[in-house]
This record gives C-alpha cells, structure tokens and sequence, in this order.
C-alpha cells in the first residue's frame, strides 16, 4: 500500500467541502492533498497563510471563538455548505510541568481541547440543516492515553478530546457523525524537532511494529476514511493510527522473551 496522497484509492469525497483546521503545514498539509486528491473542495485556516498553498485559505485563531464564527459562516457563504471538518490544528512546546504557567497551560488547552469544540459547534449549527449531515474528524493523540512527561497539558487536552467526540456524537447523531483519530509519531519537515537528528529518527522507528513513523498523508487517509460513506455506520469512535503503537517499557528490560 502507498502513502501517497494520490493512490488509486476512491473513497468518493468528489463535490464534499471539508474545513482541515491547521491544513497547511505538517499533518494537516497531508490531511487536506488526501481530500483534495479525492475530489473534495478544501478549505484551510491558520493564524497566518502560507506562501504557495494549494488550497482556499482563510486566516482564523481558532482559540477566538468570533473568528471561528466568521470562518464557518464564510465557508457557507462561499460553498453553499460544509460537509467535513477535520480538527487538526494543535500542539505543543516541550515544558516541563513544574514549570509551567498557569497562562501557557491555559493556552494549550484552549489550542487542543476548546478550539475543536468551538470548530465542531459552528460546523454542527450548519450541517445540522443539511440534507446530507455531515462529518467531524478530531485529531486525538497517542499522548492522551500514556505519560506525556514536558507536554502534561496537551497530553490532558487530548484525553479530553476523545471524550469530547463520544459525547458529541451521541448529541449531534443521526445527523451528524463524530469520531476521533489516536495519532502516534509522524514524520514531518519538523521531525527533527521533536525526535532528534536522523539517527535517532531511524532508532525509533524501529520501535515502531510497522517499523516506521507516519506519514502525513497516512493520517489523511485515516481522516477521510471516516469522513466518507465507507465509514456511514462509525460514530463515536476513536481510530488507532500509530503503526501498531509503542512496546511497554519492561520489554526492553525483560528477558522473559528474548
């Protein structure tokens, strides 16, 4: 199977208009070319654009609840509807969380938990009143179901993230549906970054079981899997999308199965 964003798959997204919130760069950059190579109109927003994007762009904080208004009002206005949204947009620096303040804690959360709220109730007051309903997508995180020691307040944020999608799907079915992708490490143009140089990047991937990191467009395809008819029964729930996700740490030390 290809990663690529324009493999031979048809998930049959042709005419549907999808908002990928941070579609721009890294994850979200691979989340919306596997839209749009499925035929789907993208739009994306960031605080600020970036030069040379393919997609329709609008600029949106979407920790600032009026300019997440004015962003689904204008996608409505300009398509005639929204029928997708994926909340990618999300993040963090490492901190340790002695640390950290009260106001930066407050600042990530807002980032990785309110904002997916406030996306998915704008997006919902329209789809709501649509004939087809339509599809919400939350980026959820490996680090919302294990320690996530220097990033504690992402890691709470995306906990609650997958909480939140259970509870909106069971608000907001039949006529919309909600579900949430559980992300591991993905290579991005800032891998290095996060990892480490390219030899610690080649060590860790093999740790993975599918021995590799993602790739942006395998979390877009994950995205629109569940935002297509395929997945017309899945609601509420949380898509695993880590490469067979990370050994426990006393294997490394046992010798039990070695």
């Amino acid at each position: 199977m290809t990663n690529a964003a324009d493999s031979g798959f048809n998930l049959r997204l042709q005419g549907r208009v999808v908002l990928v919130t941070g579609g721009v760069r890294g994850v979200g950059a691979g989340i919306s070319a596997v839209f749009a190579h499925q035929g789907a109109t993208v739009v994306t927003c960031a605080r600020r654009p970036v030069d040379g994007s393919p997609y329709e762009f609008l600029p949106c904080d979407v920790r600032d609840d009026e300019s997440v208004t004015t962003l689904v009002d204008t996608i409505v206005e300009r398509h005639g509807r929204i029928d997708v949204v994926v909340n990618n947009a999300g993040g963090s620096p490492y901190v340790p969380a002695a640390d950290a303040s009260a106001k930066f804690s407050t600042k990530i959360i807002e980032l990785n938990l309110l904002a997916p709220l406030s996306v998915s109730q704008h997006a919902n007051a329209h789809m709501q009143n649509q004939a087809g309903g339509g599809s919400i997508v939350n980026v959820a995180s490996v680090s919302g179901r294990r320690p996530t020691p220097g990033t504690a307040a992402y890691g709470a944020a995306k906990a609650g993230v997958e909480s939140l999608t259970s509870t909106l799907a069971v608000e907001w079915g039949p006529k919309v549906r909600v579900n949430s992708l559980v992300v591991g490490m993905v290579e991005t143009e800032q891998s290095e970054l996060f990892y480490g140089d390219a030899e610690s990047i080649a060590a860790i991937s093999a740790n993975v079981p599918l021995g590799r990191l993602a790739t942006p467009a395998d979390v877009g395809w994950a995205a629109a899997f569940l935002a297509s008819d395929a997945a017309s029964y899945i609601s509420g729930a949380s898509l695993e999308v880590h490469g067979g996700g990370e050994p426990p740490p006393y294997l490394a030390t046992t010798t039990a199965i070695k």
